[in-house]
């Protein structure tokens, strides 16, 4: 089951940053971040209020908010980094954020088959590959710094989400998307700004909300219910699933090693799923 709920957020995840991606290509993206995760907070609060999952624990709570201020942080540091770099060098940069809470479970104890420590290695190759690496000519060091300090911060509201979700996923992923809509908010203030955003992208800023908010909440459940090193990489495979909706929708080229990485990322699944 919990390599199912991680498949599935990195599924939904990677449907909630195609539609975030495309709307960004108009409007600011801390808009888009910060209108979305508006509907993410009411997504997630109208469940855990139906399901009478609502708490004030104070572990959950914390545990959310240090998420949700690492999620937004890295948010910020990689669309900052693709906005100044190539996105063939910062998407697999980014992609390593995996490796912080893997690397965490580890530390705590943590001890994966070994066919699922293979599976944990070829998935995470897997997955840059297919993020398109571009590695000629001169590369500006900025945004390869700003996609390192993404992939850190992704990590860590990894790791605080998967702690805090033991507890109660779906409290954790509201507490995570309130700090996070306190914090735009503050800055939509100081900036005096909504960022461009209209009435007619309310739908659309709707629907990455709830993808959004839903896929952080399967993986909670998924981070409750197995190892965090495994479901650490399964819940990060979404760049693929991003690429390929760009490839079918925007008919956007895939490079040959982009194929490659795919066919490497599933087998790093299966070996997971064997293991």
């Amino acid at each position: 089951m919990p390599i199912i709920l991680a498949l599935l957020s990195s599924l939904v995840w990677g449907l909630a940053d195609f539609l975030g991606g495309t709307l960004s290509k108009k409007r600011k993206a801390i808009a888009v971040i910060g209108g979305s995760q508006s509907f993410g907070l009411l997504f997630a609060s109208i469940l855990a209020l139906v399901f009478g999952l609502w708490t004030w624990n104070s572990t959950v709570w914390v545990n959310g908010a240090i998420a949700g201020a690492m999620g937004l942080l890295g948010l910020v540091g990689f669309y900052t980094a693709l906005a100044t770099g190539q996105m063939g060098i910062v998407a697999p940069i980014s992609s390593l954020s995996a490796i912080v809470p893997v690397t965490i479970g580890l530390v705590q104890g943590e001890r994966p088959g070994t066919l699922q420590v293979a599976g944990i290695a070829v998935a995470l190759v897997g997955v840059i590959l297919a993020s398109g690496p571009e590695l000629n000519g001169k590369v500006d060091p900025r945004p390869v710094f700003l996609a390192l300090f993404a992939a850190l911060t992704f990590g860590f509201c990894v790791y605080f989400m998967a702690k805090g979700g033991q507890i109660n996923p779906t409290m954790t992923i509201t507490a995570m998307r309130a700090t996070q809509v306190a914090l735009v908010l503050i800055l939509a203030l100081a900036l005096r700004s909504l960022g461009g955003l209209i009435k007619k992208d309310i739908p659309l800023l709707a629907t990455i909300g709830a993808t959004d908010a839903g896929a952080n909440i399967l993986f909670a459940f998924a981070a409750s219910l197995g190892l965090l090193s495994v479901v650490a990489v399964l819940g990060s495979l979404y760049p693929i699933v991003t690429v390929l909706l760009a490839w079918w929708i925007h008919k956007e080229r895939l490079i040959p090693v982009q194929y490659l990485g795919i066919v490497v990322t599933f087998s790093g699944v299966a070996l997971i799923a064997v293991g």
